[in-house]
């Protein structure tokens, strides 16, 4: 038992956070939160005080907290504890470490009530998270009193689960405008606030991004260490080693630059990010890493100012790391840098026992399986690797040059050749197909509206459907023009053919064989074999299996699918 003058020495735990909401010790002795609270818990109460934005005001909050103790006064209860945060209420992936605080000390005993100010300060995740809590404070005799609103959970349950449904609507109204004042600034070029990525920051007022002076060259070199292919681990231990630390005087690590590298406002653009989405398909606060441009309506991407690198760059880093990568690993999903490979059968070659994947070993490769399985998986193939690459090198020309300069492979390769050679153009490609299926889509719905649901009015349908047409003409006329100019000529003659693959560089020659190849299969050596490698590999050359649709068809299949769908 906690005696008077013991009562008297100690310290509320909660006064600290009291000074911070501005109270001056006078008042809190005066509102009853001075001295350290015990007794009965019938007797005591917790308040829970929650501010959702900076924009609250401290005033608003010290009056909800005067208001909330002349209540309890007038029950003849002494406020035990103030538990207060700064957090949403709406918020599923939110944890609300004080709320839980309160909620448990009453749950837990110290005390049998729980005031707070108004519902929407309670939760605004609606009656499915009230109303188990007020089965668990049911259970143990315990009440929730809402002051403003005047509410006692014990005799106006249902009240309390309307206003809880009402705050949840309200939560969600908020969202959805919040999202639109954010999607309308984004796509009018404007910055809508938040963290700046290294080396850019937004003027007061100008709603613009621009260079740091102070953090730019830095910044740049980060970016230049990216496009020579420099690891995000060497760079960061660079940086460290020179004590160049980041903006908050930390040290650099390879997560900060991979953030970096992914970032489209890096590059001055507006981001485009997938939200992410719990285990049941919801919608969360939270959104992936990177993303992608915000395109406007000819499907361009939308500046937000200046950035550290262009566009271009931004692609090339990306596709550098993206090389890299090792899917079902940490640093895989295209997001993190590995040291780079010097073999140029990775995922290519395969065992000829266990058709598996064969692994660079170093000076050879072996199978995968029996490295990492044993041999009771597969008894294992290897081959040195010069002499392999030198063998695949050579087939690889021979069969480039025995096509057919209109052969489908021919210009599959070519523009995958370009692809590597040009990846901003690439990226371009693959914005504008992605638009254009979007584009189709809401010309389906569009109608739908109109010849089903009958909502829209023959005007507006008109001038939106005519809007539409002329996207989609756009766009499928810009889609012809960036898949023109594949020059064929180096594929057709040996030397520039073998020039070009000599200038390609280990991941060069990785896409060209990609494109080329689907797998190549090394049958095993018996004991003393000497049968030439060539007459070991089994290729399987993409151009005897290819599915590739030249751009004319494809074109042509989406005309055709608008059609059968205007029918319907």
């Amino acid at each position: 038992m906690v005696t008077f003058d013991e009562r008297m020495t100690m310290e509320r735990e909660d006064l600290p956070t009291l000074r911070a909401l501005g109270f001056e010790d006078d008042e809190l002795k005066t509102l009853g939160l001075w001295d350290v609270t015990v007794g009965d818990p019938g007797a005591l109460a917790e308040m829970y005080v929650r501010r959702s934005k900076k924009k609250d005001t401290l005033s608003s909050l010290r009056q909800q907290v005067r208001e909330m103790c002349g209540h309890a006064h007038s029950e003849g209860k002494k406020i035990r504890h103030v538990w207060f945060e700064q957090r949403s209420a709406s918020k599923a992936h939110i944890r609300r470490e004080e709320f839980e605080k309160a909620t448990g000390a009453v749950i837990g005993g110290s005390s049998k009530t729980l005031y707070v100010y108004k519902t929407s300060r309670l939760s605004r995740r609606g009656m499915g998270q009230v109303g188990l809590l007020l089965d668990e404070f049911e259970a143990i005799q315990a009440r929730i009193y809402v002051v403003a609103e005047r509410i006692d959970s014990t005799r106006s349950r249902m009240i309390l689960a309307i206003l809880s449904e009402q705050a949840r609507e309200q939560a969600n109204d908020i969202s959805q405008f919040t999202k639109l004042g954010k999607d309308a600034n984004k796509t009018e070029g404007k910055w809508t606030g938040g963290v700046t990525p290294y080396g850019l920051h937004s003027p007061k007022g100008s709603g613009k991004l621009a260079r740091n002076t102070e953090e730019y060259p830095l910044a740049r070199r980060i970016a230049v260490y990216l496009l020579n292919r420099k690891t995000p681990a060497w760079i960061a231990d660079k940086l460290n080693s020179e004590g160049k630390f980041t903006r908050h005087g930390k040290k650099w690590k390879d997560t900060g630059i991979i953030s970096l590298a992914h970032s489209v406002t890096w590059a001055g653009l507006a981001p485009n990010r997938e939200r992410m989405r719990d285990e049941h398909g919801n919608e969360l606060d939270k959104y992936h890493r990177g993303g992608t441009p915000l395109l406007d309506k000819s499907g361009h991407p939308i500046s937000l100012g200046e950035g550290v690198v262009s566009f271009a760059e931004h692609v090339k880093i990306k596709k550098i790391l993206a090389e890299r990568s090792q899917p079902g690993t940490s640093i895989g999903n295209r997001t993190r840098g590995k040291r780079e490979t010097v073999a140029i059968l990775t995922e290519l070659l395969r065992c000829g026992r266990c058709e598996g994947q064969m692994e660079n070993g170093g000076v050879n490769y072996r199978c995968k399986a029996r490295k990492t399985e044993g041999k009771t998986s597969c008894k294992g193939t290897s081959t040195t690797r010069q002499r392999i690459e030198n063998a695949v090198e050579g087939l690889w020309l021979t069969h480039i040059l025995g096509l057919s300069p209109e052969s489908d492979v021919i210009h599959f390769i070519a523009r995958e050749w370009l692809s590597y050679q040009d990846p901003a153009k690439e990226k371009r490609k693959q914005e504008v197909g992605a638009a254009l299926e979007n584009a189709a889509t809401r010309e389906l719905k569009l109608q739908k509206e109109f010849f089903i649901g009958g909502s829209m009015d023959e005007t507006r349908y008109e001038s939106l459907r005519r809007d539409l047409s002329e996207q989609i003409a756009s766009m499928k006329a810009e889609l012809k023009e960036l898949s023109k100019g594949a020059d064929l000529s180096g594929l057709m003659d040996p030397k520039a053919l073998a020039a070009l693959w000599n200038r390609a560089g280990v991941s060069g020659r990785r896409a060209l064989l990609r494109a080329a190849i689907r797998k190549i299969v090394l049958s095993p050596a018996g004991p003393g074999d000497r049968t030439p490698i060539e007459e070991r590999l089994e290729i399987d050359w993409w151009d005897k299996k290819t599915n590739e649709r030249p751009l004319e068809i494809a074109l042509e299949h989406i005309d055709k699918t608008r059609a059968r769908r205007n029918a319907a």
